[in-house]
């Protein structure tokens, strides 16, 4: 693999594509679940998405099921769940795996680029979020508690 925009992903409408069309934009991917405490970030994270989009950022969310069982739905449940109930107009993709045997090629990849505590690579819950920047190096790694409101600066220094 050359770069994070060879990676192949899959739409959370079922459309297969890569990252290649976020090339040249800030991005923030997060895997995200709808039954989780920090839920609610989901509000956070389409606010940043609405305030620096027209700069080039771009939010992806990648729902996972790995934690707590707190993303059971189908791709369409998960949609429809966070299109009404927090009105996410940012890239939404198809359930993975981020962690153990099935972990997604997108997920190997940001936790070589970015170690969490202590150089632990595991995903350890949902709303882990890796900041990119526009050459698509991974810059960063926050934590599911950090909100994405605290991300602005990082993000309006890359943008």
């Amino acid at each position: 693999m050359k770069s994070i925009y060879d990676i192949e992903v899959t739409t959370i409408e079922g459309q297969k594509s890569s990252l290649a069309p976020y090339k040249d934009k800030v991005l923030l991917i997060v895997n995200v679940a709808s039954k989780c405490g920090f839920t609610p970030q989901y509000d956070g994270l389409e606010a940043l998405y609405q305030k620096y989009k027209d700069q080039g950022l771009v939010i992806l969310g990648f729902p996972s099921n790995q934690f707590g069982s707190q993303e059971p739905g189908s791709n369409k449940e998960i949609a429809d769940f966070c299109t009404i109930n927090f009105g996410v107009s940012f890239p939404m993709f198809e359930k993975i795996d981020v962690n153990e045997d099935n972990t997604h090629p997108l997920y190997h990849y940001l936790k070589s680029e970015k170690t969490g505590f202590l150089w632990i690579d595991k995903i350890k819950w949902n709303f882990t979020k890796f900041l990119v920047n526009r050459q698509g190096k991974v810059v960063d790694r926050f934590a599911p508690s950090t909100k994405p409101a605290s991300l602005e600066d990082a993000i309006q220094a890359l943008l």
